[in-house]
Order: C-alpha cells, then structure tokens, then sequence
C-alpha cells in the first residue's frame, strides 16, 4: 500500500480584520473549495488569527524600526542583538527575532503581534468546525521562524488543537529492531512545514488543509506546554 498525504491551499478566505469569524469564514471557503473531511488538519496563518484577534499595532509606516519599542514590551527576555536584529523568548516560551512582531502582509503602518494564546485560538477554530460541520478535524496555527545554525525560515506551530504536538518514539523499535532512547518526533512542526510548501510566502494563502494524517497523531496536546522547550532544559540559553 502506498502512503500519501494531500495538501490544499484553501484560496477562498478574504481578507482578515479585527473581530471578524475567521472560523466561519474558513468554513466557508473550504466548503466550497475542499470540504473538510473526519481526519483533515487545517493549518491556518498566524497572521490571520492575529488579524481577528485584533493583534494589531499602528507604526511609523516612513520608518523601518518603529516597531522595535514593541519588541522589547512583548519580549520576556532579550538573549541576543546584532545591529538591528534582537533575538527575544517571548512570553509564550518561544525563541525568535523581534518577539514575532511581523510587518509583513499587513498594511504599511501596521505591526502585527502574536496571538495572546495560539493554542487557545486553534481550540477556538477547531471547535467551530466541528459545531458547524460535524466533522472531526484538526488545527495547527502556524508562522514563519528561523531556525539556529541553519539559513533559511521555515513554518513551524505556534498552537494546535485535536493534534498530538509529539510523537513519542522513546521505547518503540526502530527499523532495524533497535530501540530508541531519545527520539520524539515534532508532528505539528513537520505539519506545518509542509502546509507551507503549497501556502507560500507571498501568495495570500493563509489556510490550507493537509489530508491522509495518521489517525494514531490525533488527541489532545499544546505547542507552549508539549513542544516549547523550558529555560532550564535549554542548554543553549
């Protein structure tokens, strides 16, 4: 039998603002574009979620670096600078430049801060689906990181929702029979890479729905509390 997995890019989703029912509007894009199935997992742009939630700050739109103040008052720690460029933990837990403050797709004068709880906002969406379709799917709200050591960015998750984060593959045989003392694997991250691929960094997609998960990735979890590593079990801060 041959395994697979199915991406779509929903293109249906209209411009996000403040207060507006992204989830009803999901719904309805992916109702008439690929209506959802038990087992779908929608990822969804956190810059959307942030849109609705009002996540939004007026800027100098003449001045590359008026965002910068709201760096340091989002930030719980700052770890590094290098010019321009600061490297803060946010209060979430997550490591990243400019605490995830992102100009990019928003309007000129208009800085967009990361959900208060992307965790929560994924909860939100997912039991939405749920109540309106009757189907059993899964959320990831996801957003563009760099990555240690490593050029490039790529999509990771900042919250989920009806998804295990991590798949515990300590104790399990691997191919060859050995079994595996550390290995846990980051399926949300891996989901949310892959969305990416068909999302894009410029096209305006912010949703699209990957199908053909394994049903045994399914159940509860959060990104802060199951993927986030803690300061203490960090041994690079």
């Amino acid at each position: 039998m041959v395994r697979t997995l199915e991406i779509a890019a929903i293109e249906g989703v209209p411009e996000i603002r403040p207060g507006d029912d992204l989830a009803g509007m999901i719904h309805d894009a992916c109702a008439a574009e690929y209506p959802l199935q038990d087992g779908d997992v929608l990822v969804v742009s956190q810059k959307v979620v942030s849109k609705a939630e009002d996540r939004l700050v007026t800027v100098d739109p003449d001045d590359p670096l008026s965002h910068k103040p709201l760096v340091l008052a989002e930030a719980k720690r700052v770890l590094r600078r290098r010019g321009d460029l600061i490297i803060t933990e946010t209060k979430h837990g997550y490591v990243c430049a400019n605490a995830g403050i992102d100009r990019s797709n928003v309007e000129p004068d208009i800085a967009a801060l990361l959900p208060e709880d992307s965790d929560r906002s994924a909860r939100r969406i997912r039991d939405v689906l749920i109540h309106r379709l009757g189907v059993d799917v899964a959320v990831i709200v996801a957003d563009t990181f760099g990555r240690p050591w490593r050029r490039g960015v790529t999509d990771i998750a900042l919250g989920c929702a009806g998804i295990l984060p991590i798949l515990d593959l300590r104790g399990k045989p691997d191919a060859l029979g050995r079994i595996m003392h550390v290995t846990e694997v980051c399926i949300v991250d891996e989901l949310a890479g892959a969305a990416e691929l068909i999302r894009g960094k410029s096209t305006g997609v912010a949703v699209a729905v990957v199908r053909g998960v394994d049903p045994a990735w399914f159940g509860p979890g959060s990104v802060v509390d199951d993927v986030v590593r803690s300061y203490d079990g960090d041994l690079f801060r």
